[in-house]
């Protein structure tokens, strides 16, 4: 998709400049800096309490399925809605408080090539919930607490899709789409033994194994 048609200045007049910025971010770099910028002005418009200092990003020209992601150390015990004690947690872990505490956010290249700006900034308020949970909870997760914040942000539970899958699983009834898989699996070499779930029929699948 071309810079122009990400967001058109005539179109939105009232884009934040943050927000044009991104919009037109042509490497790696500006992006990483557009994300950031725009999170940090997000954090205070959406109230999203997270310290941004503690988060390093990166971008990943890797990832198909994923728009961003939040890694973050594997906290034992941890769960959201219990506020974590960080100075307890990096004893048990032996861990520095600092190392613990930080996470990466990763930014995947082809989903902001993809997506309208609106889309994008969506996943990044959708991270920044990741971010917000884990800096309180020590874990973070996509459950009944993250779907009533991401509301509140206007953010999207789930991210639109952005790579095409390599294989695309069909009702051999109505045709409607029951999956897709971006790598071959059980279900892609064994597709002829499940059942839809619209009309209880032999799920069809398209893909280099039918060429």
């Amino acid at each position: 998709m071309s810079k122009s048609r990400r967001l058109s200045p005539e179109d939105d007049p009232d884009t934040s400049p943050t927000v044009r910025a991104l919009a037109y971010a042509g490497t790696h770099e500006e992006l990483i800096l557009g994300s950031r910028a725009y999170c940090r002005e997000a954090a205070r418009e959406y109230d999203i309490d997270v310290d941004l200092s503690l988060v390093e990003w990166e971008v990943s020209t890797r990832a198909k399925r994923r728009a961003a992601a939040v890694k973050r150390p594997r906290i034992p015990e941890a769960e959201v809605g219990e506020p974590i004690e960080w100075p307890a947690a990096a004893r048990r872990a032996r861990s520095s408080l600092s190392n613990l505490r930080e996470c990466t956010l990763s930014l995947t290249w082809a989903a902001f090539e993809s997506f309208e700006v609106g889309e994008w900034t969506s996943t990044l308020r959708h991270e920044m919930i990741h971010v917000e949970q884990f800096q309180r909870y020590g874990t973070t997760d996509h459950g009944p607490a993250f779907k009533e914040r991401a509301e509140s942000v206007d953010a999207s539970v789930r991210c639109p899709p952005f790579a095409d899958p390599k294989y695309v699983l069909t009702c051999s009834d109505c045709g409607t789409v029951v999956g897709r898989r971006y790598r071959e699996c059980k279900l892609v070499r064994q597709h002829d033994q499940y059942r839809s779930s619209c009309c209880g029929a032999v799920v069809a699948c398209s893909g280099p194994e039918s060429d």
